[in-house]
C-alpha cells in the first residue's frame, strides 16, 4: 500500500499542514499546500459564450497553472470547484527528496 488516506480539517487558500507518519520506528514527515487558482476570471477567455468551450478554456488556464508550479511539490488532487466559483482549489504534498 502505497497511500492512506487521512481526514483532516478543510484548508484555507494557502494553508499548510503538516502530517508526521511513524513506520516501524521511522519518522516521516509530509507537508501538504492547498493553492487557489483563478476559474473565473476577466480575461480572453471571459468574451466566451458557448458552456463548452467556456469548460475547455477553465479547464486549459487550471492545466497551464498546474504545469508552471514549484517542481519541487506533486500535485495531489484538484477540489471540484463550486457552482459560481471564482477559483479552484488544488492540494499539492511536498516532494521527499
Amino acid at each position: 500500500m502505497n497511500t492512506l488516506c487521512i481526514p483532516v480539517p478543510f484548508l484555507k487558500e494557502d494553508e499548510k499542514a503538516e502530517v508526521e507518519v511513524t513506520l516501524q520506528g521511522r519518522r516521516l514527515k509530509y507537508d501538504f499546500r492547498v493553492e487557489s487558482f483563478p476559474w473565473e476570471a476577466e480575461d480572453e477567455l471571459s468574451s466566451l459564450t458557448d458552456p463548452i468551450e467556456r469548460s475547455l478554456a477553465r479547464i486549459y488556464r487550471l492545466k497551464r497553472a498546474i504545469e508552471s508550479y514549484d517542481k519541487s511539490w506533486e500535485l495531489i488532487q484538484i477540489f471540484n470547484p463550486a457552482e459560481n466559483a471564482d477559483h479552484v482549489h488544488v492540494l499539492y504534498r511536498k516532494k521527499i527528496n
